[in-house]
């Protein structure tokens, strides 16, 4: 079992303002759907209602100190039970919010980025990556178009 991180931020680390993200990128929803489809996803319980549903073909665990009940999603109080719940598959996708992401990075084997090429305001932010610990698996650079308003970069890092 392996512990991956997925996200997009800005240059100044932003992944979020106002419990949503503060920017729309289908680029990046198509990426995100891609590495994460088939995978169990954990999220914190802010997310889950940002994201406002149970995201399709995935097993969505949902961590809250406090008993959460939702159609569709398992709520473990620790990620250690959300572990347990999925430790027969291969990769486990953590998928916020910035608490877990500050707890769990040095635990992560694999981090999927979006580097969004702007700087925006925000509350919630991602912890600086030691890139002394990382190797680049993958990298794609996007351009800016009609419906994607900022340059991005896609990249699969793994643990050295």
């Amino acid at each position: 079992m392996h512990l991956s991180l997925i996200v997009a931020m800005t240059e100044n680390h932003v992944i979020g303002k106002d419990n949503k993200m503060p920017w729309h990128l289908p680029a990046d929803l198509a990426w995100f759907r891609r590495n994460t489809t088939g995978k169990p996803v954990i999220m914190g319980r802010k997310t889950f209602e940002s994201i406002g549903h149970p995201l399709p073909k995935r097993t969505n665990i949902v961590l809250s100190r406090h008993p959460y009940r939702h159609d569709n999603i398992l709520w473990k109080e620790s990620m250690a039970s959300a572990l347990e719940a999925v430790k027969n598959d291969e990769e486990i996708m953590l998928i916020g919010g910035g608490e877990l992401f500050q707890q769990y990075l040095p635990q992560a084997d694999k981090l999927y980025l979006t580097l969004i090429q702007t700087e925006l305001e925000g509350d919630t932010f991602f912890p600086p990556i030691n890139e002394e610990e990382w190797q680049t698996e993958f990298e794609e650079f996007r351009a800016a178009d009609e419906q994607n308003p900022y340059d991005c970069r896609f990249l699969i890092l793994t643990r050295r």
